[in-house]
């Protein structure tokens, strides 16, 4: 989801409450806290040699135990969003919610639903990819380089 539809979606409800489904099914606690809007650019080099580079907004949640009663509702949300302005650039980024139940992990939002007095965003997993596979020559079953450079061969696999 882009930040842009984000924020319209939580204009239009102001009175409700922002809900974060995880993939699991489970719910991020409800007394959750909003800490960090943030903006994180990555540059790279893939496993084939090609630089590249992305861009998100990362929404940080924090639960305290010790602020059970704690609410964050949606017009409040969009405001905090609103200060996050100051870090972002001017591009509609797509966002990602940073959560740590175990370990700290960070969930592209694919969609939401209006369940008043909820508004359900549903969280999807990431996983990791060779973004070189034609230079790698990666497939189901296999990972054999198809590259002449021995320095690349080796890094590829």
């Amino acid at each position: 989801m882009k930040l842009s539809e984000l924020k319209s979606i939580l204009a239009i409800h102001p009175t409700l409450f922002p809900r974060f489904v995880l993939p699991d099914g489970d719910h991020v606690p409800a007394h959750y806290h909003l800490t960090e809007v943030g903006h994180v650019a990555k540059n790279f080099i893939d496993c084939g040699g090609t630089t590249r580079q992305t861009e998100s907004c990362t929404l940080q949640l924090w639960s305290n135990d010790n602020d059970m009663d704690h609410r964050l509702d949606a017009g409040k949300f969009v405001t905090i969003l609103q200060l996050g302005d100051r870090v972002l650039p001017g591009r509609d980024l797509e966002v990602e919610v940073e959560y740590d139940e175990y370990a700290i992990s960070q969930f592209p939002i694919t969609s939401y639903a209006v369940n008043d007095p909820h508004l359900d965003f549903t969280l999807a997993t990431k996983h990791t990819n060779c973004l070189a596979r034609e230079k790698c020559g990666v497939g189901e079953d296999s990972c054999g380089c198809v590259t002449t450079e021995p320095a690349m061969a080796s890094a590829c696999c």
